[in-house]
């Protein structure tokens, strides 16, 4: 299994220009999970503002827009970053990953430093609704924690094999409700998530869908559409152990779906909020042979 580290580990090329491996252990039957590569992208952009654009002292991403136009692949990727906006408090780049010639995911990217912003500061006085069942993090990694259970596998875990490199634990009495679900998660191998990891837990949830179709009908594939990520939080430098995670899914329709994320850290904070929009298809075309037009699916 690859660790998180090397799995999205980026090679710059030149200024503007990187590359990374993406690799089959994260991907959903064979297409790098989409939370992966939000990953991947986030490493890319934190190269770029480390190196080419160290001068922005913006070390830290606070929005992005992804849009997933075609499938992606395991082995090579190519990152080209635009520098699109440069400001004084925060800056934007376009980020245009290829594989093998095809321009397959786009992103706009906002940087900024989360050590130094200031400003207005208000308690809103927001909570989550119903509120999450409480937690003991020292009982929890032993599974005794009294309302939350460690799941073994996901349903489908062969085919959905990212999912495999979290450990999942769900509420001992139930999720919410069908299309509602809360969880805690850490990383099966023992590291700690960081902010460049907070795309791939935003993309790991229970298939809500599942909770609506017939079982016998699987596995489906649920590709992401877009991605959207709010991020109101800087994880310590040494990442964190556990991260929690809230999914609501307001209409499923047609073939497609919406889904509102919430990523809270131990004292229950928002780390980050994001929302996708998804398709919900069969298996097979996850595994389908490329169409020679380079559709997205």
């Amino acid at each position: 299994m690859t660790s998180w580290v090397k799995a999205t580990t980026v090679e710059k090329l030149d200024s503007k220009t990187y590359s990374c491996n993406l690799q089959e252990d994260w991907c959903i039957g064979t297409v790098p999970n989409g939370g992966y590569v939000t990953g991947c992208i986030l490493e890319v952009v934190a190269t770029h503002f480390r190196t080419t654009l160290a001068k922005q002292n913006q070390p830290h991403t606070i929005a992005l827009h992804i849009e997933f136009l075609r499938r992606t692949g395991v082995g090579p990727a190519i990152f080209k970053v635009e520098d699109v906006k440069l400001g004084r408090q925060a800056s934007v780049v376009h980020v245009h990953m290829s594989q093998d010639g095809r321009e397959e995911v786009v992103a706009y990217v906002t940087n900024s430093n989360l050590d130094t912003e200031e400003g207005a500061s208000f308690d809103t006085g927001y909570q989550l609704t119903p509120p999450r069942p409480s937690v003991n993090f020292s009982l929890l990694k032993e599974n005794k924690d009294e309302n939350w259970i460690s799941i073994p596998a996901m349903p489908y875990a062969e085919f959905r094999k990212a999912s495999t490199r979290v450990k999942w634990h769900f509420p001992r009495q139930g999720q919410p409700s069908k299309s509602m679900a809360d969880e805690w998660l850490c990383f099966s191998d023992g590291t700690r998530f960081t902010n460049t990891s907070i795309g791939f837990v935003a993309d790991m949830f229970p298939q809500i869908v599942e909770n609506h179709r017939e079982k016998k009908d699987g596995p489906y594939w649920y590709p992401t559409l877009l991605l959207n990520m709010d991020v109101k939080k800087l994880l310590p430098p040494e990442g964190v152990e556990w991260l929690g995670v809230r999914i609501q899914v307001k209409k499923i329709k047609n073939g497609r779906m919406d889904l509102d994320i919430h990523v809270i850290d131990e004292e229950g904070d928002i780390v980050a909020l994001s929302h996708h929009i998804g398709f919900v298809v069969h298996a097979s075309r996850n595994t389908a042979a490329r169409r020679k037009d380079n559709s997205k699916l």
